[in-house]
Order: C-alpha cells, then structure tokens, then sequence
C-alpha cells in the first residue's frame, strides 16, 4: 500500500511517516516546501505523480489566535486546499483521511460530544477546519474524518515542551484551570490512525488518549513526571486573555473507535510519562 500524508514535518505527520514505514507501508510525506495544497494544479500533479492508494491529509494552518487576523489565509489553506485534496482523491478514486479538530465545537456544558453532534465553532480555526469537513463529506464516499484535540509530539512545539521551558527560568506559573479536553500523544495516534488506514470503516471518529483534566491538572502531571519542582496555580480562561475563543469543554466521545474494532489509545498520563523519556533520549 502506497499513503500520501501532508503535513509531514508537523507533529502527527511525521510521527505518521514512522509508523507507516514501520509497518512495511510506503509513506510518501510531502509539506509546504513540496506541495501547495491551496493550488489546485499543484495538489493534482502531486498525488497522480505519486500514485497512491491513500492520502492523509494532516497540514494545516494552526495558528488558533493569529488566525482571528488571517482569515483568508486560514480558510484558503484549511478548506480550500481540503476541497483541492478531496477533489483528486475522488477523481482517483482513493481513501482521505481528513485530521479536523475539538475546535469544531462550541465547548458548551460538560457532557461528552459526539462525532454526529452539531458542530458549531467559535474561533476562526475551528470554522476553517469545520468547513474543510464538510467538503470531505459533501464530495467522497471512502473517507474518514477523525478529530483530536491537545496533540504533543516529538516534532514541534506544543504545551508539553512549553511548560518544560518555562519551568527552567520560573519558580511559579499560572495556568488555565477551567477548561476540558485530552492530552494526546502523536505516536499514539499514528498507531490508530495507521490501524484505520488499510481498513474500509469509513465516517467520522473522535481519537484522543484516555482520560480528561484542565490544562492546569495537564501542567501539574508534566511537572510531575519530570520531578520538576514548581507551583503552578489553577487561573480562569478570562484571567489569561486569548484573541480566539478557546472552547471550555472539549471532551469527546471515542466510543465509535471501540464499535468498529478499533483499539483506545491508552491514558494520557501514560502518554506524557513517555513522550518526557522519548524527548529525553531522542533516537541516535
């Protein structure tokens, strides 16, 4: 089997890249430098050329807050060049695996959302990558669509990494305390994304490691598990100011992923332990 994946210098692609190649599956990892994803000509000369039976389409514009600014720019990568990807893998005839986000709901109430839940976003971000969902439904058949939330990865920075720097020049930070979601490990999900990939159950899927805590509760497991010693306190969102709106509650439903045979990923305080000894001892 041949994947395409985009974004392959990011976080999950590139955790992707290995977990593919690791399975005898050959990844063709392609990211701005090499493809265009908002030209449309461009997009379809790339994934003829590489002949593939998939594409997973991880690249994205990220930048939640300077997306408030960047409008255009955010809606031209993230639904436009959605549009141009779906469009050649329909012609082709090919699998899409399409990596949206939490952000597509409105983070209300404290019940756990569904993948057949309204979505309803309230930053410019969570439009962006919700409008790039419904080109995928709107246009294919063989699709998946699957959304993550809080993802830290070897590659790239994330809030992991962040709080780690801050803990090497402060004695205490603040952190938002008010606010729900999964901490998810990228080499995680590459191993359930990879799983997904060779398999024909199609639709939309919530995939995050187990469990759910604030970002303080987050911070407080990093420091933790890298005997750091610091006092972090527990803020509201409104004492730590954003320009995009950040939803409150981002627990999601991964009850499908079991339904349809899919393995959970595991705790996602397991997850950080790991990922502090990956970061730790990179591989030679």
């Amino acid at each position: 089997m041949r994947i395409l994946v985009t974004g392959a210098n990011g976080q999950l692609g590139y955790d992707l890249i290995k977990e593919l190649e690791a399975r005898e599956i050959t990844a063709l990892g392609v990211d701005i430098e090499d493809i265009d994803i908002t030209d449309a000509h461009g997009v379809k000369h790339v994934i003829e050329e590489a002949n593939v039976d998939a594409v997973i389409h991880c690249a994205a514009y990220t930048a939640v807050d300077a997306a408030e600014d960047n409008v255009d720019l955010c809606m031209d990568v993230n639904e436009k060049g959605t549009i141009n990807i779906a469009k050649v893998c329909k012609e082709l005839d090919i699998k899409m695996m399409y990596i949206s986000t939490d952000y597509v709901f409105n983070g209300e109430g404290d019940t756990h959302w569904k993948p057949e839940d309204d979505c309803s976003p309230i930053n410019v971000y969570g439009e962006s990558k919700y409008k790039g969902e419904l080109v995928v439904k709107e246009l294919l058949d063989k699709f998946f669509i699957i959304r993550i939330s809080w993802v830290f990865g070897v590659n790239g920075n994330n809030f992991v990494k962040t709080m780690l720097r801050l803990s090497k020049t402060n004695k205490e930070i603040s952190v938002v305390n008010d606010q729900v979601g999964s901490p998810t490990y990228t080499a995680d999900l590459a191993i359930l994304l990879s799983d997904m990939i060779v398999t024909e159950k199609y639709g939309i899927y919530h995939a995050t490691n187990e469990g759910f805590c604030t970002w303080y509760e987050f911070a407080v497991e990093i420091f933790n598990q890298g005997n750091i010693d610091i006092l972090v306190h527990p803020i509201k969102s409104e004492a730590y100011p954003t320009k995009a709106k950040r939803p409150q509650n981002s627990r999601l439903d991964k009850s499908k992923l079991a339904t349809n045979g899919f393995k959970l990923l595991p705790p996602w305080q397991d997850a950080v332990k790991r990922y502090i000894s990956d970061i730790a001892t990179p591989p030679l």
